[in-house]
């Protein structure tokens, strides 16, 4: 298959389930909702060693918000369903609560299997940082929540939030002639990807240019580098995968609620990559089926 004149390998992506949680910010100004979205999403890119895979879904209007404040929701994903309790707990407690003017809310609306949604008690146990101090918010919304003292003012947090079974580790390569028209390509499949609501990319600007494998020469590391996809060794390995003239190769990560989300964003980047010049490949990562039950077809997605 070819679009535009780039080839698109008959492979798949391999994904599997992780608990999510998705929260929604609210604060006096966009200024205060970027600061505290990046710090409480900060250190969130994979979880090989980071407690949590994080981003920034999508901005939300003041008419849609629980307070009628311009609000941004984030998401949060895990493989470990019991550690989610106390990721939000750290995360809203150390970056939420700290800043000026916020406020949070449970925003998990869609799930890959609703019927496995639970609660944690996240706001319930902030509430004791307000030394007793702490009161219930009767008759202001439809859901507990609780205001906590601060030397500002006071800190709204709704009691619990709902945790959801979704779909991590979606993905595809974008594959290029070179570093500056093949980052071109992946920050257009980005902004494509942008407004696919309960949805995150979750690597530093949504891109990832140290791709990794299993395993590795070091026996004490669980990954390495994905050697055969790195284009200053194709010349010194026997099983490289790159061809002549392809230099550059950027793996984009897809976290979202369901499978459609997944493979719609996909579908989305993939077009939008496809357009920029300097594109020679598109494929996906994979291993052979043994790391996760979803595997997502380029070609059946594409079709």
């Amino acid at each position: 298959m070819k679009i535009n004149n780039v080839i698109i390998e008959d492979t798949f992506c391999e994904a599997f389930n992780a608990y999510f949680s998705r929260i929604i910010i609210t604060a006096y100004n966009k200024y205060w909702l970027d600061i505290c979205a990046n710090e409480t999403t900060g250190f969130g890119t994979s979880t090989i060693h980071c407690d949590s895979e994080t981003g920034i879904d999508t901005y939300i209007s003041p008419e849609e918000t629980p307070d009628n404040r311009l609000g941004v929701a984030l998401m949060f994903f895990t493989t470990n369903k019991k550690k989610i309790d106390s990721i939000m707990l750290n995360r809203i407690g150390q970056c939420v609560l700290t800043c000026p003017t916020t406020a949070c809310f449970d925003g998990l609306n869609i799930s890959i299997s609703p019927d496995s949604d639970f609660e944690i008690k996240t706001g319930y146990k902030l509430k004791f940082f307000g030394d007793k101090f702490e009161e219930k918010i009767e008759n202001q919304f439809p859901f507990e929540a609780w205001k906590i003292p601060v030397m500002e003012g006071e800190f709204i947090v709704q009691n619990s939030l709902k945790v959801g079974k979704g779909i991590a580790g979606g993905n595809f390569f974008i594959i290029g002639k070179d570093q500056i028209s093949t980052l071109n390509a992946a920050e257009n499949a980005i902004k494509a990807m942008r407004d696919i609501p309960n949805l995150i990319t979750p690597f530093p600007g949504g891109i990832v240019r140290a791709g990794s494998k299993i395993g590795s020469r070091y026996n004490f590391l669980n990954a390495s580098t994905n050697d055969r996809l790195c284009p200053s060794l194709k010349d010194k390995i026997e099983d490289s995968l790159l061809n002549e003239g392809e230099n550059c190769i950027y793996e984009l990560i897809l976290n979202g609620a369901t499978e459609d989300i997944v493979k719609r964003a996909m579908k989305e980047g993939i077009n939008a990559a496809v357009k920029s010049s300097g594109v020679a490949r598109i494929s996906a990562g994979n291993y052979e089926g043994k790391l996760g039950k979803y595997n997502y077809y380029l070609h059946e997605i594409l079709d």
